[in-house]
C-alpha cells in the first residue's frame, strides 16, 4: 500500500529543495541525464520507488498539464518499473484504484 502523505511531501519538496527530507533521512534531488528532469529515489514500506518530474514535451495529458504550468510528478516502483501514482499540484492519484 502506498503512503500518499509521504508522496505528497516528496512532490512538494522536489519543487524547491536540493534534497528531500524523509523522516530522519534525506534523499538528494538529482537530474536525469537527457532531459534534466528532477528525480528522487526513496524507500517506502520496504520497497524502492522513484519520483520523476513530468517531461512537458510528452504528448500525454500529464505532459499537457506540465506545459500549462502545473507541477506534475510521476511515481515509479523500482522493482516492477511500473508507474504507480501521479501527483498534480500536490494531490496524489494512485493508478489502478477506483475513486
Amino acid at each position: 500500500m502506498l503512503d500518499i502523505s509521504l508522496m505528497q511531501s516528496i512532490a512538494e519538496q522536489m519543487k524547491t529543495q536540493s534534497k528531500v527530507e524523509l523522516g530522519e533521512k534525506a534523499a538528494p534531488v538529482k537530474r536525469t541525464s537527457m532531459q534534466r528532469l528532477k528525480t528522487v529515489s526513496f524507500k517506502m514500506n520496504g520497497r524502492e520507488y522513484q519520483a520523476i518530474e513530468q517531461n512537458p514535451d510528452k504528448p500525454s495529458r500529464w505532459g499537457k498539464l506540465a506545459r500549462e504550468g502545473h507541477s506534475v510528478v510521476q511515481f515509479k516502483d523500482g522493482e516492477t518499473n511500473k508507474f504507480v501514482a501521479v501527483a498534480v499540484d500536490g494531490k496524489v492519484k494512485e493508478y489502478g484504484r477506483k475513486k
